[in-house]
């Protein structure tokens, strides 16, 4: 055996042991990847808890304008600044004084203060809780800890308290518990009756209170965001904090995915627009090109020889000084000559003229001169030698030819 074969024989050895080796040590499993969103669920941060919410029976909608709807509806606000404008800060008070179900997550910005004192919820940082009498009366008999969920490490495990619904119930005894994730470092407190809450020994991180006939619950999170309702229990928190109910409406309100400025336009002024575009096409209309004259064009009548032949003169005298024109009339006279004499184009240049003297009774020397007449002559001088050969031609077709021809000077 060569030396050369036993060296590819090594190798292939090695490089099937290695391969064996590694197939022994790896093991395939199938992971389950998210699709990216597409469609409306692209745009729309609220689009997996509309489809969850229609599942429940309830209509909702994301509306990216505030629209005060019934007081029987579900309003969620996400990324709202709350005093960006009083009228509709206004509204909404109204509307949940009047029993409307308001349900505000952690994204809300501006105006806390003015938010705290309407509604009597805050927001507060661990370890800055200034001896709040409620949280303190509450969290006695808690003995839970923190804990962290299998799947998310930002996810916590909360009691919820339905103050409100359990006769009897003082915050002492056992509660249910739900995984809720992205829960900040602060928890809630409010100076009103807590009417439903989530709470671990840190506080309560989901609270409702009654704000005259309705309510307001705040969350400590962002939770109904994008896949955020796919995390621990947030399903089961939506239903909780928005109360929800079969045939409910839920509108989602949200300012960072706000309307184009033309739906904006529409939205608040749709009157106005209509009327500029109907004065801009009025405007476009008037001042328009007309696609026809503005009145019917009479029929056109037929034209007379006379005024072809006019036209004709004219168009030639104007173009080409109308040299042209007295070649021909020269050519045309000339031609009827020469069926009247005989041996015309025989004779010189002035016995030519004599004889269209004689024949047509003009004088000899204008009719000479206007036939040899110079190229370079004024326009008038040309009009005045074009109509003088012209009255010779038709004075020298006045009689036909059946009469027979004159002849020359020294002929019988």
């Amino acid at each position: 055996m060569k030396r050369g074969h036993v060296i590819t024989a090594l190798i292939a050895v090695l490089l099937v042991g290695a391969l064996s080796w590694v197939a022994s040590v790896t093991e395939w499993e199938e992971v389950t990847v998210p699709m990216p969103p597409r469609g409306e669920a692209l745009v729309n941060p609220f689009y997996a808890t509309q489809r969850y919410a229609e599942a429940l029976g309830a209509r909702a909608t994301w509306d990216r304008l505030l629209t005060v709807p019934s007081t029987d509806a579900v309003i969620v606000l996400s990324s709202w600044h709350w005093t960006l404008g009083v009228t509709r800060r206004e509204q909404l008070e109204r509307w949940v004084e009047a029993g409307g179900r308001l349900m505000v997550d952690d994204t809300l910005s501006g105006g806390e203060e003015e938010f705290a004192r309407w509604s009597g919820i805050a927001r507060k940082p661990y370890g800055d809780d200034e001896d709040d009498e409620d949280d303190d009366e509450t969290d006695t008999g808690s003995t839970f800890e923190f804990q962290l969920s299998e799947k998310d490490r930002n996810c916590r495990v909360f009691e919820e308290r339905p103050y409100d619904t359990v006769p009897g119930d003082d915050g002492t005894g056992p509660a249910p518990t739900h995984v809720v994730c992205g829960v900040h470092g602060s928890h809630l407190t409010t100076s009103k009756p807590v009417v439903w809450a989530v709470r671990d020994v840190a506080g309560m991180q989901a609270v409702r209170v009654r704000v005259g006939r309705g309510s307001v619950t705040v969350i400590n999170a962002a939770p109904f965001r994008m896949r955020e309702l796919f995390k621990g229990d947030h399903g089961w928190l939506f239903a909780a904090a928005t109360q929800l109910r079969p045939n409910d409406e839920v509108h989602f309100l949200s300012e960072r995915e706000h309307p184009s400025l033309l739906a904006l336009m529409w939205t608040h002024g749709a009157p106005v627009v209509l009327l500029s575009l109907v004065l801009v096409g009025l405007a476009l209309w008037r001042g328009g090109v007309r696609f026809g004259p503005l009145a019917a064009p009479e029929p056109a009548a037929r034209r007379s020889l006379a005024e072809q032949i006019r036209g004709t003169g004219q168009f030639a005298l104007r173009h080409g000084r109308g040299v042209a024109l007295l070649s021909a009339s020269v050519r045309a006279l000339e031609e009827a000559a020469e069926r009247r004499v005989r041996g015309y184009a025989r004779l010189p240049g002035m016995e030519r003229a004599s004889a269209l003297a004689r024949l047509t009774g003009l004088n000899r020397k204008a009719l000479a001169t206007a036939i040899h007449q110079s190229e370079h002559a004024s326009t008038q001088d040309l009009r005045r030698t074009i109509a003088l050969l012209e009255t010779a031609r038709r004075q020298t077709l006045v009689r036909t030819g059946s009469e027979g021809g004159l002849r020359p000077p020294g002929q019988r």
